[in-house]
């Protein structure tokens, strides 16, 4: 406000009305967030606990802190348009800040993210859709209060969208760097034990994992090392699978396994996760659920497992051997036409696309470099080979005889009668 680049979306209404009406800005807060409360009342009438009326205790200590705050800055005015931007920054880190230790605290709500999680609940709506909905409504109440009231566009401008944008992103962005306070909180081993992540005792059989730039073949060369080994094979059937334990459709899996959000609108929508705890995003949904199942074949037998990080999912167990498939552009886009029925001819720019989104999402998710040799045990140049057999053969002559045929743990030996 103080930067002159508007408000933040959920301040939008009460700054409008406080130009209108004598009541300051922390007071409207306040009021509108009461309605809020008042509404999850109304959706959830005997399942509303005091937990939902704490909300207001949170709410009024907001609305006073913004009076407050508005006092102690009140001879604060900038007038070039740099330092209103540096201020306007400079805001969003202090409000992302708040909003992180709010989180951290799992005690409530705020009201309007309070709001956000009933109905997601109650009516089983994504909750990050419901929160860009929930703040666009208020921003498009306030745009048309003001030119209501004022025939004019106030507290609405260029900072109400860096805040929309930011906020979220800077919350998770001290979600990831302050991880020493889950520990002082008592949140870490639990939040482990919740992920699903945490390492099972790995079975004492060999597990190939495939990693793949798009259309190097990855896939049929994992089928012909399964094949040739006489062990199950998982690509496509892990879409099945996590179809069955997570509920999501299969065509959703496929269209959002092994990348991160694709447009500015599913950023936003991704980083409204960060204003609670206790909700997840999808795609970290998607990934913990397809972590558990590669965790759980690979300890029921010997298997060949393609993509989706298995090799840094599985990276504490000694039989895993990590390989990683490439090839040429001009031996891509010509597999790619021929076995992928794709009819035009990709461009160079999309394929690194392609490869860039499993990198990004690897390193989302596991904080490793996808395209570091280090993390396999061989990668190999596809385009160098006649078959995806030849290949194969390759492959399982370089695995060391003691991963390619372990021996039985210790307590299965039979013992002499």
């Amino acid at each position: 406000m103080k930067a002159n680049l508007g408000v933040s979306p959920i301040s939008c209404i009460p700054y409008i009305y406080s130009l209108k009406y004598d009541m300051t800005i922390g007071e409207l807060t306040i009021l509108m967030n009461t309605l809020f409360v008042v509404a999850q009342f109304l959706i959830l009438r005997k399942k509303y606990t005091l937990l939902h009326l704490s909300q207001l205790v949170a709410v009024t200590v907001f609305g006073f802190c913004i009076d407050l705050a508005l006092y102690v800055i009140g001879n604060l005015n900038v007038s070039a348009y740099v330092w209103q931007v540096l201020l306007c920054l400079l805001s969003c880190l202090f409000i992302a800040f708040g909003v992180f230790l709010l989180v951290k605290a799992n005690l409530t709500y705020l009201p309007g993210d309070g709001f956000a999680v009933v109905v997601s609940d109650t009516f089983n709506k994504p909750f990050g859709k419901l929160k860009v909905s929930l703040d666009s409504s208020m921003v498009v109440i306030g745009l048309v209060s003001s030119l209501l009231f004022f025939h004019r566009l106030d507290g609405i401008r260029e900072g109400t969208v860096i805040a929309a944008l930011l906020v979220g992103s800077l919350v998770r962005f001290y979600n990831g760097r302050i991880s020493w306070l889950d520990a002082w909180l008592g949140y870490e081993a639990a939040g482990q034990a919740d992920s699903g992540l945490l390492p099972e005792g790995p079975g004492r059989h060999l597990v190939v994992t495939i990693s793949r730039e798009y259309g190097s073949g990855g896939h049929g060369i994992g089928q012909a090392i399964a094949r040739k080994l006489g062990i199950d094979f998982y690509d496509k059937e892990l879409i099945n699978i996590t179809a069955e334990k997570s509920g999501f459709t299969e065509d959703y899996i496929r269209e959002n396994e092994q990348k991160l959000a694709g447009t500015l609108l599913d950023e936003l929508y991704m980083q409204n996760y960060a204003y609670v705890k206790d909700e997840l995003p999808p795609s970290d949904v998607l990934f913990l659920v397809q972590s558990k199942i590669i965790r759980d074949v690979s300890s029921r037998g010997p298997c060949v497992i393609v993509g989706r990080c298995a090799n840094f999912i599985l990276k504490q167990n000694p039989h895993c051997f990590n390989v990683f498939v490439h090839a040429n552009d001009a031996y891509r886009r010509s597999k790619i036409i021929r076995e992928y029925g794709v009819e035009s001819l990709i461009s160079g720019k999309e394929l690194d696309k392609l490869d860039r989104e499993r990198a990004n999402y690897c390193l989302e998710y596991t904080g490793e470099d996808w395209r570091d040799s280090a993390n396999y045990h061989i990668t190999i140049d596809s385009s160098l080979y006649a078959s995806d057999d030849e290949i194969a053969d390759k492959i399982i002559e370089m695995i060391p005889e003691d991963v390619l045929h372990p021996q039985p743990a210790p307590d299965a030996l039979p013992t002499a009668a």
